[in-house]
């Protein structure tokens, strides 16, 4: 049976995004870890987040990698951008699951995130310089978590999962059927 799926990276990275598509290919449920949090809290991670501190966050977070990482039927997870911050997750991650790392520079993140108001993290008077700091301190753990690492660039979603696909196909870990791309949707 093959292990659950993570996708790890910087917040706004494209790992729900992807990360739905992926399961889609693969016919795998998909488990966003932030979203399962949310629902368990009753609130949103940001109200949280500014009424209890990220300390308390990290914490709920690590239970709820623990919880989905601690059973090895197929699934895809996406992790919320700091849960490789703990290395109780990142060993949970990386023994448990294969974890793809989606690897966009802060540059990338900026243009996508620049509107972005529900990111806790982000709401800083400098949003670009925050992410170049995140960025700095956390791409050499997401590294070392990880099983594959793809740029993420500029590319589609659908190339994305092809290329995830691939990666997965040549290690042996999915089917060559699976990775056998179908054609392409049309941009809108």
């Amino acid at each position: 049976m093959p292990a659950p799926i993570a996708l790890i990276g910087m917040p706004g990275g494209g790992k729900s995004t992807v990360g739905r598509q992926l399961a889609r290919r693969l016919d795998w449920p998909f488990v966003d870890s932030d979203a399962l949090i949310e629902h368990r809290l009753g609130e949103s991670i940001r109200a949280f987040f500014d009424r209890e501190g990220e300390e308390r966050f990290r914490d709920i977070e690590q239970s709820a990698i623990g919880e989905l990482t601690s059973t090895p039927d197929p699934k895809v997870i996406a992790t919320g951008g700091g849960a490789c911050l703990r290395e109780a997750n990142r060993q949970a991650l990386r023994s448990r699951c294969t974890v793809v790392y989606l690897r966009s520079t802060p540059e990338e993140l900026f243009r996508r995130l620049r509107h972005d108001t529900q990111r806790p993290l982000l709401q800083v008077s400098d949003p670009l310089g925050r992410l170049r700091e995140l960025f700095e301190r956390r791409d050499p753990l997401y590294r070392e978590c990880s099983h594959f690492i793809i740029e993420t660039g500029r590319p589609s979603v659908h190339t994305l999962v092809n290329m995830i696909l691939m990666q997965l196909e040549l290690a042996g870990l999915v089917p060559a059927h699976l990775a056998r791309s179908p054609v392409e949707p049309p941009r809108s």
